[in-house]
């Protein structure tokens, strides 16, 4: 049974949930999420507070609990605070541009590249080379940030490439410091 689904979710304020069913609906100053609840799994608001409940008879229950619970605070902290990823892109001559719907990158190519951005995602680019990727669904802006990263992951040599911002790339020895390096 997993621990942090037994603990209460706590109401931020401005945020409004309706369960019908299995499907949980969560208003707030950000926007509006809908989450489909898997079976055996109820939530019940009393007082502010959320609880989550899974019923005995549930194949899989310790593993669906706590993912559960995880989804349905992810649900309520993107509608009344939001969620940002922010991208670096390191290297001579990288940048991006934010064009209509569309994230324009240069990263090294002879060819443009765009992104066609969600429409519940809001794409911010600052001085060229920083991106900043925002909105109220968790999974959506985590996805789109990992999709535009993997057109250019940081490379372990120079470490140029488009990387999260205070990600640490472990950089390694190229072939003349092998070189130079004594034999034994």
């Amino acid at each position: 049974m997993s621990r942090l689904g037994k603990t209460p979710i706590p109401l931020p304020k401005g945020v409004e949930v309706k369960v019908n069913g299995s499907i949980l609906e969560v208003k707030g100053p950000k926007g509006h999420l809908k989450h489909k609840l898997e079976y055996g799994i109820t939530v019940e608001q009393k007082e502010g507070v959320l609880y989550v409940f899974i019923s005995e008879d549930t194949p899989d229950k310790n593993r669906l609990y706590g993912m559960q619970w995880a989804i349905i605070k992810n649900l309520l902290q993107g509608v009344s605070q939001g969620f940002e990823k922010r991208l670096n892109l390191i290297g001579v001559g990288y940048r991006a541009a934010v064009q209509g719907n569309k994230l324009d990158l240069q990263v090294g190519y002879s060819h443009p590249t765009f992104f066609l951005i969600p429409p519940e995602i809001k794409v911010v680019v600052d001085k060229g080379i920083l991106i900043i990727i925002s909105g109220v669904d968790c999974q959506k802006v985590g996805q789109f940030a990992a999709t535009v990263r993997s057109l250019k992951p940081p490379e372990p040599y120079k470490g140029k490439g488009i990387r999260y911002e205070n990600e640490y790339v472990r950089k390694k020895a190229g072939k003349a410091a092998k070189a130079a390096a004594p034999v034994k």
